[in-house]
């Protein structure tokens, strides 16, 4: 049986996207998403809990999250989830770590206003714009869903 990884995270940065170049001139964005989620504890109180989630994002993909990116961004990536192990320089031992390499990014919400000016738009803002016009065309008549053929 072969496996499958897919992580899917909404959240904002923690910080600005690092961007470095591997040996063989390879670019690679290394960032952090916080993610908040809100639940009841034992009690019955509303609790709010946060995840930091590291990701890496290579190629181009990469060069364009550290250009556009800043700490606080809302973003949605999704990717596949990685685990590295290596051992400690310092004697503590064998150390892992678990990421998601981003296969793909979108900003979500609006840009943080920070008194400078924005290099990006969110994600729906890239999208086609969606026209306001209602066309003359469209039937008055109610239609009838057993003539859908799916």
């Amino acid at each position: 049986m072969r496996g499958f990884s897919k992580a899917i995270i909404t959240g904002n940065l923690t910080r600005d996207p690092e961007l470095r170049t591997t040996p063989n001139g390879a670019s690679v964005c290394s960032f952090s998403v916080a993610v908040n989620r809100t639940f009841k504890d034992s009690t019955g109180d509303q609790k709010e809990d946060v995840s930091y989630i590291d990701c890496s994002a290579w190629g181009r993909l990469g060069e364009m999250i550290n250009q556009y990116a800043k700490k606080g961004s809302g973003v949605l990536v999704s990717g596949r989830l990685d685990q590295r192990s290596w051992e400690d320089k310092n004697g503590g031992g064998k150390r892992s770590r678990v990421e998601i390499v981003v296969e793909d990014f979108n900003f979500i919400g609006a840009p943080k206003n920070d008194g400078g000016s924005s290099n990006y738009s969110s994600a729906s803002a890239s999208a086609p714009e969606a026209s306001n016009d209602i066309p003359d065309d469209i039937p008055e008549e109610e239609i009838d869903l057993s003539e859908v053929p799916f």
